[in-house]
């Protein structure tokens, strides 16, 4: 479904970066930072559900791996969906998804049952984070960038507002029911948000980036170099972000803090990771991704070092802030660099890949790390393996950014490819 390139053709009734647009991009991230809950409940419940079922605290971290997973192949699925049929089909199945898996997860019986569940949640999670971004990204272009930054920074929202509900509904009526609560609540608000996302759209189509600007970045690589580069480089540093975001409320749990405070922390850090995602848009545009990626991955590694020293209630709850406000901007970057140096026609297909393996490395990270608690008895060699994770995607992006400053030297400005 995609709109002709010519303007005098486009919907009357619709202006880029209008009132209207903006109305559309509020609505969007309701909607991800509702969908996202299953990227945190899994983090708050890992502790009882590991306690219920006599299990590992590794084959525990399997739902979350899991749900990483299905959050990958469904952003591949959903994006299909959402360029073939637009965006309302695609939220009618994920919501339908996420309905169903949460009760089911609140049901199991079995530990397998609970990791399969979390499986169907990410494959109904994915609808709320890559295809939103692509259709707001057909809303703007003035404010593009800010506009894709806001809705990604839906799945943090969540991740600021749902562990303390989850914890609460977890102490007050325990796990399984908060989850069939969850697939109850997100089944009837997500329905109304999208409802309302439709009749604000209406016959609108989506607009393609047949007429968007060159690539300006020239780093001599072809695209599909570039892309496992960054591909590999967006792994090792969200095996390393993986560790507190999963870990934080057991790893508060395992130091007599309680899960309540641990789920504090992790909501303060998402808070955190907010302002640092919106804020990374407008870094982008002063200095370009791979400075800003640079910059955050510095950023990140520092503050998982802070975490080897320092593991008192106090400093838990600043690092963890200041980790939020480092990480938040990682991701987003990847999809600029490859804005900025690859062709339009290719943008969506490369961002897809480059999330998806973001997807895997975070699913790794989560899994690694239990298995690692499970092996030593405490998480102190986790964050170490963190930082060795994290060193490993700093080298890439310095080695992408003295090629794009060598080769802007040597090609001059304005150039495109």
């Amino acid at each position: 479904m995609h709109a002709p390139n010519h303007p005098e053709q486009r919907p009357a009734s619709f202006t880029p970066d209008s009132r209207q647009a903006w109305v559309r991009l509020v609505i969007a991230l309701l909607i991800g930072s509702i969908g996202a809950v299953g990227m945190w409940a899994v983090v708050v419940v890992i502790p009882v559900v590991q306690a219920e079922f006599g299990a590992t605290r590794g084959a525990v971290s399997l739902a979350f791996t899991l749900m990483m997973f299905g959050f990958g192949l469904g952003g591949v699925i959903a994006g299909k969906i959402t360029d073939k049929f637009g965006i309302v089909p695609a939220m009618a199945i994920s919501i339908a998804f996420l309905g169903v898996a949460n009760v089911l997860a609140g049901l199991s019986t079995h530990l397998w049952q609970f990791v399969a569940a979390y499986f169907l949640i990410g494959l109904g999670t994915s609808a709320t984070f890559a295809p939103l971004m692509a259709e707001a990204s057909h809303w703007f272009e003035r404010y593009r960038g800010l506009a894709v930054t806001i809705v990604a920074s839906g799945n943090y929202v969540a991740g600021t507002m749902w562990p303390p509900i989850v914890s609460w509904g977890m102490q007050t009526a325990g796990w399984r029911t908060t989850h069939i609560g969850i697939g109850i609540v997100c089944a009837i608000l997500m329905t109304v948000l999208v409802l309302v996302l439709r009749m604000q759209m209406g016959d609108d189509k989506v607009r393609d980036h047949a007429n968007a600007p060159p690539p300006r970045v020239d780093l001599k690589l072809s695209t599909n170099t570039l892309t496992v580069l960054l591909s590999i480089a967006s792994i090792a540093c969200c095996v390393a972000m993986a560790m507190p975001q999963v870990h934080i409320v057991a790893y508060c749990g395992d130091l007599g803090y309680g899960v309540a405070r641990g789920a504090e922390m992790l909501s303060l850090m998402m808070a955190c990771g907010i302002v640092s995602r919106i804020g990374s848009g407008y870094l982008a545009d002063k200095i370009g991704g791979i400075p800003t990626l640079l910059v955050g991955a510095l950023a990140q590694g520092f503050a998982l070092v802070f975490y080897l020293f320092f593991d008192s209630l106090t400093s838990l709850y600043l690092i963890s802030a200041m980790f939020g406000l480092f990480q938040g901007g990682i991701v987003p970057s990847y999809a600029i660099i490859v804005r900025e140096a690859m062709p339009a026609s290719e943008a969506a297909t490369r961002v897809g890949i480059v999330v998806f393996a973001s997807v895997f490395g975070m699913s790794l990270g989560g899994w690694v790390s239990g298995v690692i608690f499970d092996a030593t008895g405490s998480y102190a060699a986790a964050f170490a393996n963190g930082v060795a994770w994290n060193a490993v995607n700093v080298g890439i992006v310095l080695t992408l950014l003295i090629r794009s400053r060598m080769n802007s030297v040597k090609t001059g400005p304005g150039f495109a490819t």
